[in-house]
């Protein structure tokens, strides 16, 4: 693989050289590769000697060089109650009924704070680009607030308009201060994407419309979503199969199973991606790759509270396109894509045996599956000409990495813990040598520890409500 002609002998903007091992996408494999970046886009990548000039230059000697990881769900907000002991080992349903008291606290300044945080450390943990699920509204702008905060950071962004409109008095989960009407919600849906969403090439944000789970919205706001989606032409995201209890709420509720159910709402299509996906059947993997939907596999949250393994290696095998996601920071409790990938190796080797999953496959899913999951066909995921700039270094040169001298990616997933070197976005350093480069983030973490403290020093009072 050679270098582009630069236009005029232009220098590129930013150079990443001497990589022990450069992975330019599924496949492709360069020893001492180098990737030039120029106006937030790839240039060239190429073997080492061949190599452009260029403004900034980045070793990368004794690190592997990867895209940017990319993460296909979230709910940023959550940092805000890591951990919170009093539901910690609670059953799911349990546990999402306690937080949703305490999340109708939710407001704009508590948004921006905690997606400067959460942005901040996705980029530690090697991400680049991520969407997120923000499904309660008891205030109106909060997709505004983290947009302007990822806005502020440079992050690449895909936040989904989330909503819930069925509520416990109604048969829903949620409690009556955080629903809203369907008219409500499918006017702000319509409103943020005009607003923002860039469908171009290389675009560093984009909107999704995502009503949160059958248990939290009515049919007819799943069906209209559906209907809006195809009309502004922008993607679909819901959580889909991913309790016990959810599946008997289908059956009881609508007389279908969860996944009967999404295509009678009319989400059976390449259009959308879910979240989770543990418990479906073997024909319903068939129907889901015959749709080509998007998966969102989080497996630490799985681990964590579904009680089971979504079926991955056979969701690919059928022709869904899987993605990797960190799930809510409250059911994961943490941020690091690197450690997702990590779990997901070890999860589908649980599942299935030794020969079902390898690193390269996972970073695969991380990476070109999560950019399909997204709807992006501009090479994101990749590195190669014309693609997004976004890129991690990951320093293997530590003792670790002692010892592992055969196969960098294998060692990448099976040794560690790693957090990125490097962290490169649209051609510009999030992350550099292991330090977050925002000026935000000092004065977010101060509002972030005053609000979460102010919320969980409440809680006793909102549950006991």
């Amino acid at each position: 693989m050679s270098a582009t002609v630069y236009p005029s002998g232009d220098d590129a903007d930013l150079l990443v050289r001497d990589a022990e091992v450069l992975v330019t996408m599924a496949g492709q494999e360069i020893p001492g590769g180098w990737v030039a970046i120029t106006n937030g886009v790839v240039v060239g990548v190429g073997k080492p000697g061949i190599e452009p000039t260029a403004r900034e230059m980045i070793s990368a000697r004794g690190s592997l060089v990867t895209p940017g990881l990319i993460n296909t769900h979230h709910h940023i907000y959550q940092n805000l109650t890591r951990s919170f002991s009093p539901i910690i080992n609670a059953e799911f349903w349990e546990w999402l009924q306690t937080l949703y008291k305490i999340w109708s606290r939710i407001d704009e300044e508590a948004v921006y704070v905690s997606t400067v945080v959460g942005l901040t450390e996705l980029a530690m943990g090697g991400c680049t680009t991520t969407t997120d699920h923000l499904y309660v509204h008891p205030r109106p702008n909060l997709i505004d607030a983290e947009i302007k905060a990822a806005s502020d950071l440079g992050f690449r962004f895909h936040p989904t308009r989330g909503s819930m409109s069925l509520s416990l008095k109604d048969g829903g989960l949620p409690p009556d201060e955080i629903v809203q009407e369907d008219d409500e919600i499918l006017a702000d849906s319509a409103r943020l994407v005009n607003k923002y969403h860039d469908p171009g090439a290389n675009s560093m944000l984009r909107i999704a419309l995502a009503p949160c789970s059958p248990f939290s919205v009515t049919p007819n706001l799943m069906k209209q979503t559906a209907e809006l989606a195809e009309q502004l032409d922008v993607r679909l995201h819901t959580h889909l199969v991913e309790d016990l209890g959810e599946l008997s709420y289908c059956q009881n509720t609508f007389g279908r199973s969860s996944i009967d159910h999404f295509e009678e709402v009319g989400w059976g299509t390449e259009r959308a991606w879910v979240a989770h996906c543990v418990y479906p059947t073997e024909d319903e993997i068939i129907r889901l790759g015959k749709w080509h939907t998007g998966i969102a596999h989080c497996p630490s949250a799985n681990a964590l509270y579904s009680r089971s393994i979504a079926p991955i290696r056979a969701l690919r095998d059928a022709g869904a396109r899987v993605g990797l996601g960190c799930d809510g920071s409250s059911s994961a409790d943490h941020m690091s894509l690197w450690l997702e990938a990590r779990t997901a190796l070890l999860l589908a080797r649980i599942k299935e045996g030794p020969t079902s999953m390898t690193a390269r496959e996972v970073l695969e899913i991380a990476t070109v599956g999560s950019a399909a999951c997204l709807g992006r066909e501009d090479g994101l995921g990749t590195l190669q000409p014309g693609a997004p700039g976004d890129l991690v270094v990951w320093s293997l040169d530590e003792v670790a990495f002692a010892g592992v001298h055969t196969d960098l990616i294998e060692g990448f997933l099976r040794c560690g813990p790693v957090r990125a070197r490097d962290t490169i976005v649209n051609g510009r350093a999030l992350v550099r040598d292991g330090v977050p480069q925002s000026d935000k983030l000092r004065d977010a973490l101060v509002a972030h520890r005053r609000i979460s403290r102010e919320w969980q020093g409440s809680a006793a009072t909102l549950i006991g409500s």
